[in-house]
């Protein structure tokens, strides 16, 4: 998720009646920080304008995540759940968070997660939300843990500037990393199990953590550690996450380009896309071009076109296989990525979440 601090399991298969095909969707986190009122407005716009799938999250306040499920479920939207493992709650009371000295947020270490404290918060709400007759269609346990804004065993250095490990060898405290990639492995299958109990969910597709795409010069101006997200899917498939996932989550965010280079970092990015024994398919579930023009109406030429290559490659990777859903971050909270502009929604954004594999489609993209 980009940081406002800086302005063996096939593929799912289809209900009866469906055509299977990629999911098109958008980010709409942190809807729990939101009155009742605000969650119905700003879920109402989105199903108004076409909106079929949104990824939300499960976070504290739980009751209000749920409540924003139950609303997005009412009105038609199909839910991949982003389950936040940075919860307090989830961790015991003598964990402390890793200090991010101010410019980021404080985080608990992922090796610290109990696993117990997990199951049981998970459990819980699971049967709250099933209870609702709510139907997840995807989980996605975790969010960016490879990268140190959201797992607290990868360090913010004091001052920002210098050299940021390349790879986990160089990690100052490698076995806790490791450690940390364990008990994910744990969680994950937790969360099968805990899920698979439920009425409505228990055939939802799992996507493992999205990873963030970051890159090393980045995480070097800022002092934040992160990982390539390629060595990370590497270390997990060595501990048997293929078992346990339908796919692999991964952000992109690959910046204002000409579409040809556009093009050749959104494939370089998600090259290890793979089906069959090779791995597994992805899915995309933050990616997003910035426009910061603030004035209305907004001027989305350049976005839209940015978009537009984008949306190519990945309708290239759906084709393969080694691509099945793409959500864009974000609907209306962040002002240079939101599609949600100026009271509708912005020319790039109707390109952004334009369905996946018609010809119309096709036609747009070329």
């Amino acid at each position: 998720m980009l940081l406002a601090f800086w302005g063996v399991a096939p593929a799912p298969v289809a209900h009866a009646g469906e055509t299977p095909t990629a999911r098109i969707g958008v980010n709409r986190l942190n809807l729990a920080w939101l009155s009742r009122g605000d969650q119905e407005r700003v879920l109402g716009e989105m199903a108004a304008n076409g909106i079929t799938h949104a990824r939300l999250s499960l976070s504290r306040p739980v009751d209000k995540s749920i409540e924003g499920l139950e609303i997005a479920s009412r009105l038609g939207i199909r839910i991949l759940l982003e389950i936040e493992l940075t919860n307090r709650s989830y961790f015991p009371e003598t964990a402390r968070p890793r200090t991010g000295f101010g410019r980021i947020w404080d985080v608990h270490r992922l090796s610290e997660l109990d696993l117990e404290r997990y199951r049981m918060g998970l459990r819980d709400a699971l049967r709250r939300i099933d209870a609702l007759g709510i139907r997840l269609e995807a989980i996605e346990p975790g969010n960016e843990i490879n990268f140190s804004a959201y797992n607290g065993d990868l360090l913010v250095h004091r001052r920002p500037g210098e050299r940021t490990p390349r790879s986990i060898a160089e990690l100052a405290d490698r076995a806790a990393f490791e450690l940390g990639l364990d008990k994910y492995l744990e969680a994950l299958k937790i969360t099968r199990g805990e899920v698979r109990r439920t009425v409505h969910s228990s055939d939802a597709a799992f996507v493992s953590a999205g990873l963030s795409d970051l890159s090393a010069d980045w995480a070097d101006g800022r002092g934040m550690e992160r990982l390539d997200p390629h060595e990370v899917i590497a270390e997990l498939r060595k501990r048997g996450i293929d078992s346990l996932v339908d796919a692999y989550g991964i952000h992109v965010y690959p910046g204002q380009k000409p579409a040809p280079a556009l093009a050749d970092r959104v494939r370089r990015i998600l090259d290890f896309c793979e089906i069959d024994n090779a791995g597994r398919p992805c899915w995309v579930t933050e990616w997003g071009i910035a426009n910061t023009a603030r004035d209305c109406p907004v001027d989305d030429r350049k976005r839209e076109d940015a978009v537009r290559a984008v949306r190519a490659v990945f309708q290239q990777l759906m084709d393969g296989g080694r691509l099945t859903a793409a959500f864009y971050y974000d609907w209306d909270t962040e002002q240079s990525y939101s599609l949600w502009r100026c009271g509708r929604l912005s020319p790039a954004g109707a390109l952004a979440v334009t369905p996946a594999g018609t010809e119309e489609t096709r036609a747009v993209l070329r």
